[in-house]
């Protein structure tokens, strides 16, 4: 069954219970704001290459609208679902291989702790379902910005946008071809703006 919901941050398994770690959130809290600038995002700009958004009509998706949304945009949608799954698989086999060569533990202990990891089962399949989905439509975002050779984009602060364009920007920076792309703050008749600038080469004049 495909499905996005959100679960919360990755967790941290232990004999002694679950916690989660803050420093690594649910991708699925940026899956609507990455969704909103996909739709929004105007690739085709009359103006030249810069494309300057002043306005993105707020809208929530619910988990089965995001997941048409990845049908409509994804080129292999059945590889993010079944990744989910495979990823979940491959970490609790690590994790499960790291308590039992843990010397230091009693068998209580190990049991306790195998016996948490396995009850985050699914908690794990989803986390990592929503971060494959994400990337997904990251990934949609940076083939337009190089198939339409656009130089950079400014949206609104608020939201997330921010947020998701540091994550592009990452993106782009492993894309084929590589962008040098960058994200800064700029701010216009007292409004607060996220620029992600691709730092195309400019070319020179001989």
């Amino acid at each position: 069954m495909r499905q996005l919901k959100y679960v919360g941050a990755k967790p941290r398994v232990s004999q002694k219970g679950v916690s989660f770690d803050p420093s690594q959130p649910d991708s699925y809290t940026y899956l609507n704001a990455a969704a909103e600038l996909l739709e929004t995002i105007d690739f085709d700009p009359q103006d030249g290459k810069a494309i300057h958004i002043h306005e993105i009509p707020p809208r929530e998706y619910t988990g089965r609208e995001l997941v048409e949304f990845l049908e409509s945009h994804c080129d292999n949608v059945d590889a993010i679902f079944e990744g989910g799954q495979t990823d979940m698989d491959a970490l609790i086999s690590e994790y499960r291989a790291k308590v039992e060569q843990n010397t230091k533990l009693s068998p209580d202990e190990k049991r306790a702790w195998l016996g948490n990891i396995d009850i985050m089962r699914n908690y794990y399949q989803q986390y990592m379902t929503n971060e494959r989905a994400y990337k997904c439509i990251l990934k949609v975002l940076a083939d337009k910005i190089h198939e339409n050779h656009i130089e950079y984009i400014s949206v609104p602060l608020g939201r997330n946008y921010g947020l998701v364009f540091g994550d592009l920007a990452v993106v782009l920076q492993d894309h084929k071809p590589p962008y040098d792309a960058t994200i800064r703050i700029e701010e216009k008749d007292g409004l607060g703006y996220a620029v992600l600038d691709m730092n195309r080469p400019q070319p020179v004049d001989v």
